[in-house]
């Protein structure tokens, strides 16, 4: 015969199991989450302006255009400066012919050298060349726009090199290495891409204020940069990316 409580010992014995496990994965969930830190895709950009004072003549490519290093975005109206190098060369060599007669000094020819190479190099400002290969994400001006130096006219981004930089704090830091392999997730993509740590920074600094939570702003952290691998340039500047590390080593804590 059973004796009474029996049937409820049993069920407790069942119970106690399950909540084990659910501890159990509710723990690997804690450990897993140790290891990733979020962060926010950057890229390269480059803004490019004119080194002179002119109107534009033409901008052969729109937002959105990709470009190589080297092509020429933007070019400015420079005939008074392409007559002035024309003028500088033809004297330059009458006083070289000049000077191999004796009848300029080395001075006077040196002068007017120079005035050739800087009117040649002044020319070369009325085109603005992209330093990189990317894509033009921003055009600022049209053709027949007056622009000033310094003015912005396009802005170039290298999609297929994005970094991002993840806070972590200093335990967290001195399991690091440069080169070490990393897993870069994007929710809005519900992908995942390969990356490599490329930069520790050695000073520690407050968390940035663009954490959400006020308890971690507070605390002295160390900037970690990683280079993601983006085939087909799918993560874009600005998409927030969550840092994973194989947990090989337990994180010492958050």
């Amino acid at each position: 015969m059973e004796r009474p409580g029996g049937a409820m010992k049993r069920k407790h014995l069942l119970v106690l199991p399950a909540i084990a496990l659910a501890a159990l994965a509710v723990w690997r969930v804690r450990q897993h989450n140790a290891f990733s830190y979020a962060g926010t895709v950057e890229v390269t950009e480059v803004h490019l302006s004119s080194r002179l004072a002119a109107p534009l003549t033409a901008l052969p490519f729109a937002e959105g255009d990709a470009v190589k290093a080297g092509d020429v975005v933007a070019r400015l109206d420079a005939a008074d400066l392409k007559l002035a190098a024309e003028n500088a060369e033809k004297d330059f060599r009458r006083g070289r012919a000049l000077h191999a007669k004796g009848s300029l000094s080395d001075e006077a020819l040196d002068r007017l050298q120079f005035r050739r190479d800087d009117t040649a190099v002044r020319l070369a400002w009325s085109w603005v060349a992209s330093p990189l290969t990317g894509t033009v994400v921003r055009r600022y001006r049209e053709p027949g726009e007056w622009v000033t130096p310094g003015q912005k006219i396009l802005t170039v981004a290298d999609p297929a090199a994005p970094t991002v930089v993840v806070y972590v704090p200093a335990p967290v830091m001195a399991r690091r290495a440069v080169g070490e392999r990393v897993t870069v997730r994007c929710p809005d993509l519900d992908r995942s891409f390969d990356g490599r740590v490329v930069l520790i920074r050695n000073d520690a600094e407050f968390t940035p204020k663009n954490v959400q939570t006020r308890s971690e702003r507070e605390r002295l952290v160390f900037g970690i940069k990683v280079a993601i691998d983006n085939p087909g340039g799918l993560l874009k500047a600005g998409m927030s990316v969550d840092v994973e590390w194989a947990p090989r080593a337990v994180d010492p804590g958050r």
